[in-house]
């Protein structure tokens, strides 16, 4: 697991001993430095690093301005020359805080901590995700909760409220009653999770749930349409039209 990472100190020599220091540790990548505090904001939004490495005086903005404008959340360990900001570095959650000059044992302390703490609260999240789809599912065979990525959040939302699924490349769109939603899953694994009782293919690139199926309409050469409650409609290929025709009554 890589974890990426963002110097910000407005002392050119102070940066490069960091990244000197930073070297033997090929899972930490640097992804941006930053020498004032209104280029850290911008950098840190845009990237999202797990960890900064963090100055507190600075000209403008200081590190802990810098705190309070942030929209991610990274992890943080100070980097300083004055020792009267630790209380409040700590009340930041800061993962630890060195005093410069900065010595390298220290420093190898500092960062084993954050990458311990880092990958431990990765794990974590994957094992709550898993043991909350466990305990929603059941023993069924199909998924009934999906979690999916938007922005920096993994949301809970349920394959019932599902309304149609299009594939995008090796992506899938998700689309529910209410937002849409991309995933990193391709439309035949995500068809695996879903009951085939609520959820037909067809076509390669769509799947739709039958609950929010308005109309099926033919064509003159014989070809399907059907149109979705939310007003979408879409073609349904020959493969597939034997699933729309077994619902017919």
């Amino acid at each position: 697991m890589k974890i990426d990472c963002i110097i910000i100190d407005d002392e050119k020599l102070a940066r490069e001993l960091l990244l000197e220091f930073l070297e033997p540790y090929s899972d930490i990548e640097i992804v941006a430095e930053c020498s004032n505090g209104k280029d850290a904001v911008e950098k840190i939004n845009s990237t999202k690093p797990q960890l900064i490495f963090l100055d507190v005086q600075m000209p403008g903005m200081d590190g802990f301005d810098v705190l309070e404008t942030i929209k991610h959340k990274p992890y943080v360990i100070f980097t300083t020359a004055y020792d009267q900001y630790a209380i409040k570095a700590f009340d930041k959650s800061a993962i630890d805080y060195l005093l410069k000059p900065l010595d390298e044992e220290r420093f190898k302390q500092a960062v084993l901590r954050a990458s311990d703490r880092i990958k431990a609260d990765e794990s974590n999240v994957e094992e709550l995700i898993s043991s909350i789809k466990g305990s929603i599912e059941g023993t069924t065979k199909y998924t009934t909760h999906l979690f999916v990525q938007k922005s920096e959040k993994l949301l809970n939302i349920e394959v019932r409220d599902i309304v149609h699924l299009e594939a995008s490349g090796d992506y899938t769109v998700i689309t529910t009653k209410a937002d849409q939603y991309l995933s990193s899953s391709g439309i035949g694994k995500l068809e695996e999770k879903l009951d085939p009782e609520l959820f037909i293919r067809i076509h390669r690139s769509t799947i739709i749930n039958l609950n929010a199926l308005k109309e099926i309409e033919k064509h003159f050469n014989g070809g399907l349409i059907v149109k979705m409650e939310n007003g979408k409609s879409f073609p349904v290929s020959r493969t597939y039209a034997k699933q729309i025709r077994k619902k017919v009554v």
